[in-house]
């Protein structure tokens, strides 16, 4: 079943984040069983041409590959879902202003403003309109509510069409109310309870990212009700693999 689908329906699903350029990195944790894995271009080195070759390997693999843009831009958005992508997360979407440009960037008109072009999502100029279906059908757009503008204004955001479901910036969020990490301020959790009842309200799946490998935390996420939620990301993954490993063995000796 295809990712928008499921994001309609409610269904729980889990993926997680790539922020390391190297195929065999997707290529792993594609086989691991996620629903979806997103390429990280915000918060990580990776260039046009590696999130291409990511999205190459994440989608061979089965899986469905997603793209955190490193900024609102359309000519980015056009680029990434033009190498393969199925759906984008849209980083600090603030308004429906910008919930409406983000979406318009993802379909060709006169659903949306993209330019049309022949590369690898539609079949290098032989399935351009096989591709064109595809895209007013299931491609995923993603908001992320990282601000306190953004959680004043949840509902509009949230009811921009095209928007398919959201997700939670946690630490951009509390350093916009003056209180940067400060997740059990009440401040912040109030302000995620609203976010999720809000979602939750207007059918909208939403989830955030545990940052961490910390299958309990992941467990009570559920349990809370998000749906469409990141279990960790490569790096920290791989750091904590490596590190409980020597730790176990130095403790004995």
């Amino acid at each position: 079943m295809f990712l928008k689908r499921k994001l309609s329906q409610n269904e729980i699903t889990i993926g997680s984040w790539i922020t390391l350029a190297h195929p065999a990195i997707a290529e792993i944790m594609a086989c691991a069983g996620f629903d979806w894995l997103v390429v990280d271009l915000e918060h990580s080195v990776i260039t046009i041409k590696e999130a291409e070759e990511l999205i190459r390997v994440i989608n061979l693999c089965g899986v469905v590959p997603l793209v955190r843009l490193s900024i609102n831009d359309s000519v980015q958005i056009k680029r990434v879902m033009d190498a393969g992508a199925h759906g984008i997360i849209v980083p600090m979407v603030n308004n429906r202003a910008e919930a409406d440009t983000a979406v318009a960037a993802v379909y060709y008109p006169p659903k949306g403003t993209r330019g049309v072009g022949l590369a690898r999502a539609q079949g290098y100029g032989t399935a351009f309109q096989e591709y064109r279906k595809w895209l007013d059908n299931k491609a995923v757009v993603i908001v992320q509510v990282e601000h306190i503008d953004a959680v004043n204004n949840l509902e509009d955001i949230l009811k921009a069409p095209g928007i398919d479901g959201y997700f939670i910036g946690p630490y951009d969020l509390s350093a916009s109310m003056g209180l940067p990490g400060q997740f059990d301020h009440p401040d912040i959790i109030a302000a995620i309870e609203r976010i999720r009842r809000v979602g939750s309200a207007l059918g909208k799946p939403g989830g955030l990212h545990i940052v961490e490998p910390d299958i309990i935390e992941l467990e009570v996420r559920i349990k809370e009700g998000f749906k469409f939620i990141a279990y960790s990301l490569d790096t920290r993954m791989l750091d904590t693999a490596c590190r409980a490993g020597l730790s176990t063995v130095r403790s004995k000796q």
